[in-house]
């Protein structure tokens, strides 16, 4: 879901089309070596740690008796290496089978499903001049989460058939090998290759069409390759199952430089994807952009690096589950552990942390320094009544922790670039030193030394506890409101947008919601001939906006937009300006028949939309008064709330909006009717 975010972080183009296609394809090629990451990471703690490692070691089989049946000692008929793997490989291949499935499933009742009214190669001959959500292809991505689908899906067996065969073919090249199986490995290696070129083709050669509603399917391609995929995989598994009798496992596993490569391959990726992004922002400068338009290269960023310390903490555990008392990577352990760069990225965690939490100690004396200013304003705005500290102080707390979110840009670029310098300076000392961080620092002192081993003993127990961490707050959701609500805002941006990069992220649901609602919305207008306000409320704000959009000329003239606590500028029109910029959403306001906002200085989420004399009226009502009243009168025995982003149709300029928006509509002779109602959309 992160990587699919980094797609439409996409900073605003004009005229720019090989530029915006390069920044889709680097962003499609990102995810691509997260499930290969991920793949290889299941592949590392079931062939390398358990199979090849653990059953390989007389102590480990000891500690672990359910093992016993493919350990080396005892000299069964699961216990020759390439067997184990083979064995061992089920578990990866499993997982790769299980993501098709999730998304097979989600695509058949999202993308697959055509939007009600839909024509068959419906195209937009206007497509270059209109923002990109009027298009009649956005909200219809059938084709090509189904190509991506089945890319992604080979690419995990070709992964796990790599990991496979490389261990074979290591053992066969040796001197006295069976000459059949070394050609043998030689062939299913060229195939592996041949398919990974394939599939690195399918998620480059075609994007997301937008401006066609194209309901065709690549059949071929989508049950080929990954059928393909899988025949190689189990082309594999027989080629290392086969009689080996004079094979032992010793050391990792090979292929463990696999982890490296990832890792610098994704830097490069990241890296084009930034310069890709200072190039389309130079070329068309969007107000309020932040990170100079590098927002998508640092949340591709966080997704890679989210990645690492996942895959690295499940390894790190497991190692040390299997190795008993001793560290993975110190000697004298049984076990060498799991690959060197792993461990080093472990050690780079704390770091990572160290960092984050000055960065955070930095913003919480800006909202401290902010809250004290405020303090000497904030009884201004209620002149009649009588000023009390205490809740003049919970008010400017409120305001001041709110304009957090404007100040995002400053967290997450420096700790994306942190995480970047540190992935990158981590696969440099695991090349250079070809030993994990605390043996590496052996002879340059007691400080380093004591140092290096700290950071490597804590980051392995920090990577494992993130993973734990991660489920932990998953299920806290279902239980705890505060939670869900936090966990709810970051799903909704999440899941807002098209799988256009990943498709194992969690399904669009805008791609059911803005057609569906687009739809009621024209077959209403057009059977009553009525007028219509959407009401919107935080993520519900985007969804009229995006089925307003969707709109035909005609019924959009008979639809009014109300928005509250909606995040269309202060997060959207920010963070993804090629979709929401000022661009778009003055176009929005232009076809609209007439488009007001409400916005508190309290609410962190919502914010106006700064559309004031560019398109002749104002969209934006000044700042509603949050608190409505500061202390207790007569009328208002008890303090009245601080409702931030929530209740604002308890304001009474909500209602007087509302009507001033029906009035303002034609009726079916073209003149102004009384009011007759409206429809309203919320982000629960």
């Amino acid at each position: 879901m992160v990587a699919n975010l980094a797609h439409w972080m996409r900073p605003a183009a004009h005229r720019r089309t090989a530029t915006v296609r390069t920044y889709g394809v680097l962003v499609r090629l990102v995810a691509l070596t997260l499930t290969v990451l991920l793949i290889a990471g299941a592949c590392e703690v079931a062939l390398d740690l358990v199979a090849w490692q653990c059953a390989g070691t007389d102590s480990c089989t000891a500690r672990h008796s359910w093992l016993d049946f493919m350990s080396a000692r005892g000299g069964g008929w699961w216990s020759q290496p390439g067997r184990r793997l083979a064995l061992a490989a089920l578990l990866p291949t499993a997982l790769t089978g299980l993501l098709w499935y999730l998304s097979n499933r989600t695509w058949s009742a999202y993308e697959s499903q055509p939007p009600p009214g839909l024509t068959a190669a419906q195209t937009d001959p206007e497509a270059g001049e209109r923002p990109a959500l009027r298009l009649p292809g956005f909200w219809y991505g059938r084709r090509l989460v189904a190509r991506l689908r089945a890319a992604h899906t080979a690419a995990g067996f070709l992964t796990v058939a790599a990991a496979i065969t490389l261990a074979a073919a290591r053992h066969d090249r040796r001197p006295g090998g069976s000459a059949l199986l070394d050609l043998t490995g030689w062939l299913l290696l060229g195939m592996i290759a041949a398919g990974g070129l394939a599939t690195a083709y399918v998620v480059c050669h075609r994007g997301r069409k937008e401006t066609t509603a194209d309901d065709t399917l690549d059949r071929l391609t989508i049950t080929a390759l990954p059928g393909a995929a899988l025949g190689v995989l189990l082309l594999a598994v027989v080629h290392a199952g086969w009689s080996r009798p004079e094979w032992t496992s010793g050391g990792g596993l090979p292929g463990d430089r696999a982890f490296e490569l990832i890792v610098l391959v994704q830097v490069a990726l990241v890296t084009g994807i930034a310069v890709c992004a200072v190039l389309l922002h130079r070329a068309s400068p969007t107000p309020r952009t932040p990170l100079y338009g590098l927002a998508g290269a640092a949340v591709a960023m966080f997704g890679c690096a989210l990645g690492s310390v996942l895959c690295g903490g499940i390894a790190q555990r497991v190692a040390d589950w299997a190795d008993g008392p001793a560290t993975p990577g110190m000697a004298p352990g049984p076990m060498p552990g799991p690959p060197v760069v792993l461990s080093w990225q472990a050690a780079a965690v704390p770091v990572l942390l160290l960092l984050l939490v000055a960065l955070a100690v930095v913003f919480a004396v800006r909202v401290w320094r902010v809250q004290r200013r405020l303090i000497r304003t904030v009884p201004d705005g209620y002149p009649d009544e009588r000023p009390d500290e205490v809740r003049t102080r919970r008010i400017a707390g409120t305001i001041a922790r709110a304009g957090v979110t404007d100040d995002l840009p400053g967290i997450i670029g420096p700790a994306a670039l942190f995480a970047l310098l540190l992935g990158a300076g981590a696969v440099a000392g695991a090349w250079a030193t070809d030993e994990v961080p605390g043996r590496a620092a052996d002879g340059s002192g007691a400080l380093p030394e004591a140092l290096a081993r700290a950071a490597q003993g804590l980051g392995s127990w920090l990577t494992g506890l993130a993973f734990l961490a991660l489920i932990t707050f998953a299920r806290r959701a279902y239980r705890s409101p505060s939670a869900r609500r936090t966990i709810g805002i970051l799903w909704d941006v999440g899941t807002f947008w098209p799988r256009a990069a990943h498709p194992f992220a969690p399904p669009c649901y805008a791609e059911r919601a803005v057609p569906d609602l687009t739809w009621r919305m024209r077959t209403w207008t057009e059977r009553t001939g009525g007028r219509l306000v959407i009401s919107g409320h935080s993520q519900g704000s985007v969804l009229a906006a995006a089925a307003v959009w969707q709109l035909d000329p005609r019924t959009r003239r008979q639809v009014a937009l109300l928005t509250y606590g909606s995040p269309l500028e202060r997060l959207y029109g920010r963070w993804f300006p090629a979709y929401f910029g000022p661009g778009p959403l003055r176009a929005l306001h232009g076809e609209v028949r007439c488009w007001r906002n409400l916005w508190r200085y309290t609410d962190p989420i919502g914010g106006p939309i700064r559309l004031s004399g560019r398109t002749g009226a104002d969209v934006d009502c000044g700042a509603l008064q949050d608190p409505l009243v500061y202390g207790r009168t007569p009328e208002h025995p008890l303090p009245a709330p601080i409702r931030g982003h929530g209740d604002y149709q308890a304001d009474p300029v909500f209602d007087r909006e509302r009507a001033t928006l029906l009035a303002r509509l034609p009726g079916r002779d073209g003149g102004t009717v009384p009011a007759q109602g409206s429809s309203g959309m919320s982000s629960g």
